[in-house]
């Protein structure tokens, strides 16, 4: 094993990995549209639904509802009304 080392020494080798994480090409700035937690408290008519969430994203949201005094599905529900009110 070191008669490998010594005839490699001097040498640097990089191993290229590809880090599904990091972004590929040409990154742009875009503005951001997302509402603060304090913003999601308002009232609107409502349909009920099924949807199986991200447990860290449902303690987000409750932690956040209860520091506003409010219900963390509502302020799911404001988010999501202002997410699709931007692409629509």
């Amino acid at each position: 094993m070191s008669r490998l080392l010594e005839e490699r020494k001097g040498l640097i080798m990089r191993i290229k990995t590809n880090d599904s994480n990091m972004p590929i090409g040409k990154l742009t700035r875009i503005k951001d549209f997302l509402p603060t937690p304090a913003e999601l408290v308002t009232s609107e008519k409502t349909v009920k639904i099924t949807i199986a969430l991200n447990r860290k994203s449902v303690e987000f949201f409750k932690h956040q509802a209860q520091q506003y005094h409010t219900k963390y599905q509502k302020m799911i529900r404001e988010f999501l009304d202002k997410y699709a009110m931007q692409y629509s």
